[in-house]
């Protein structure tokens, strides 16, 4: 309980003033413990290519995103399905960027969403997106998150800020249909662009999420995760 409120009451009550919709996820980290994690080497957080998908929660905020494990050019693969909703996976693990400052994933969506005004409300849906949470305690108002989006209409490596909240920002990785259907493998530097989103350098992130949702505008999108891991370079 924070600060004397219950906590599924204040989620419940979020959402039903139609607040943060997807960025409610933030708020729901700050009441668990995160499970920390300083090692050196590579820390593999998406274990999908082992059929792995524990350590990661579901939870839906509007109708729900399938995620499933399927077969894709004989490796395992995380699987999103999203027919006008909007549901995600969250990991909450603690990183020491100043170890492990680099995020590598692997997607691919079968197509882009038609192009979306994604600085509005009404168009903040993506096919595909991964992001990470700085956790801000019991000021919940501190915390900060990094998106990083299968765009539809935003140029490659743009920042903005999400439209329900600014302590939100959304970076476009893939944008379009020029790489549909194809996988594509992303590597990202978070500190350099948390620093870039935020003007601050910071060094531990407590999440990393992942979301395929379509309930603004009420298309359909399937995407595909690789395994996701950070590393030292």
């Amino acid at each position: 309980m924070l600060l004397g409120i219950n906590p599924e009451k204040y989620l419940s009550s979020l959402k039903s003033h139609n607040l943060m919709k997807k960025n409610v996820l933030l708020l729901f980290l700050l009441f668990f413990f995160s499970t920390s994690n300083y090692a050196s080497e590579n820390i593999l957080i998406g274990k999908f290519s082992q059929a792995d998908k524990s350590g990661w929660e579901n939870h839906s905020f509007e109708g729900h995103t399938n995620y499933s494990l399927v077969e894709d050019e004989n490796i395992t693969v995380l699987k999103a399905e999203s027919k006008a909703s909007a549901s995600g996976l969250i990991n909450r693990t603690r990183i020491d960027l100043a170890e492990t400052p680099f995020l590598n994933w692997r997607w691919k969506v079968d197509k882009s969403l038609y192009r979306l005004a994604e600085t509005f409300k009404e168009g903040d849906d993506f096919a595909a997106r991964i992001y990470i949470v700085v956790d801000g305690g019991v000021f919940f108002w501190k915390t900060l998150a990094l998106n990083y989006v299968w765009s539809s209409s935003q140029t490659i490596n743009s920042l903005w800020d999400n439209p329900f909240t600014s302590n939100a920002k959304m970076i476009a990785v893939q944008t379009g249909d020029k790489n549909s259907n194809q996988w594509q493998t992303e590597k990202k530097n978070i500190r350099e662009d948390l620093l870039r989103a935020y003007g601050k350098d910071i060094r531990i992130i407590d999440a990393i999420a992942i979301m395929t949702d379509t309930d603004n505008s009420g298309q359909k999108a399937t995407a595909y995760y690789g395994d996701i891991y950070f590393s030292k370079n």
